[in-house]
């Protein structure tokens, strides 16, 4: 008779009480109560919260349920310092955390108010999807994912403790950041590049159906978050506008400065002469993206590095992509990362598999010998 294998016990421990239950409020409960930890819910508005207990991210409340241990405030930034007073007040044993986007925007007020922090350690997963709401919510939606733990000089070490925990038990990494540090840093790698994505997004409301018909990988790439919630961003940009608007007036300066190199550049017939140095603050300004890339930490958190590439076509069909995965496998030799991509009015996938260096000749003669078709 075969049998399950054991459930991964939990630090964390219950009740806990989840107040907000869209995308991360719901994953929270789901992965919490994955590991047998009691989840109570609770929402402002009884469809969400009803939607979040179906998809069993936890329970309603009882009169008779035991105090909570921990509070998770999973609510907009704008709203975040009142709700967590509020739960500092209810719940005068409990810790209480909340996992909202700024971090400043919420320990400010609450100073101000004079709330307990010596409960209270703000937080932040970096984890989420351009889906909201429970029906979105997934219970490893944070593993592997770096969960920063904002603690100020007032919260108490047991506090930290249990946040961090939290952190752990959901599958992420604590990273251990104060509140403007947290809020720069996400100004930098989170919120302008949601604005940079939605204002090139909202350039194709306009564009030629013919033009869209020949959007490739890179437009997708650019443009996935763009599909994010538009109030929830509200919300968050409002509450960051601090970090964020002098990030933005750089950008704007230097795409006033690429603008006037490009209006210089202009080849359009040969009596024409390029403006010295126009071509140059092009070049520059690419340049500068590459090296800015190739900060970005790669694989496992590590130095990005450069792959090889082999792309081949996959057919549209069931169990294609798994049995070409199965047979780079079989070949011995390990992906290292995968992009997929629809080919236009074809059906067929285009899947660039990354490779070490050096493989890629391999990888291309083991998959035609089985049949696939490799593109050049």
């Amino acid at each position: 008779m075969s049998t399950s294998p054991p459930r991964p016990a939990a630090a964390t421990r219950g009740p806990v009480r989840v107040v907000g239950t869209g995308l991360l409020g719901a994953s929270i409960g789901l992965g919490l109560r994955a590991l047998g930890v009691d989840v109570v819910l609770h929402d402002p508005s009884r469809t969400t919260l009803l939607l979040a207990r179906d998809v069993g991210a936890g329970r309603l409340p009882t009169p008779e349920d035991p105090p909570v241990e921990l509070v998770v405030v999973a609510a907009p930034p704008d709203v975040t310092p009142d709700v967590v007073l509020a739960e500092l007040e209810a719940h005068p044993h409990a810790v209480v955390t909340d996992v909202a986007s700024v971090k400043t925007a919420v320990e400010g007020p609450l100073r101000a108010a004079g709330a307990d922090l010596d409960r209270y350690v703000g937080s932040h997963p970096m984890a989420g999807s351009e889906r909201s709401g429970p029906t979105a919510a997934r219970a490893d939606l944070f593993a592997g994912r770096p969960w920063v733990v904002v603690g100020s000089e007032a919260s108490a070490g047991s506090a930290v403790l249990a946040v961090r925990t939290l952190a752990t038990d959901l599958g992420a990494t604590p990273v251990m950041l104060d509140a403007a540090t947290h809020d720069d840093a996400v100004a930098l790698v989170s919120h302008v590049p949601q604005i940079a994505a939605s204002l090139v997004a909202a350039r194709l409301v306009d564009g030629e159906p013919a033009a869209l018909e020949l959007a490739g990988q890179g437009l997708r790439d650019v443009t996935r978050i763009a599909a994010s919630d538009p109030g929830l961003w509200t919300s968050i940009l409002g509450a960051n506008a601090e970090a964020v608007v002098p990030l933005l007036r750089s950008l704007r300066g230097d795409l006033d400065v690429l603008i006037e190199a490009l209006d210089h550049a202009s080849v359009a017939t040969a009596a024409e002469e390029v403006a010295t140095g126009a071509l140059g603050t092009v070049a520059a300004a690419i340049a500068a993206g590459n090296t800015g890339v190739s900060r970005i930490p790669g694989k496992h958190g590590g130095t990005r590095r450069a792959y090889d590439v082999v792309t081949v076509l996959v057919p549209d069909e069931p169990g294609s992509l798994a049995r070409l995965l199965a047979e780079v496998g079989a070949a011995g030799i390990n992906l290292e990362e995968l992009q997929l991509e629809h080919a236009p009015a074809q059906a067929v996938g285009l899947a660039s598999i990354s490779v070490l260096r050096g493989l890629r000749s391999r990888l291309e003669e083991e998959l035609t010998t089985r049949g696939w078709r490799v593109a050049g």
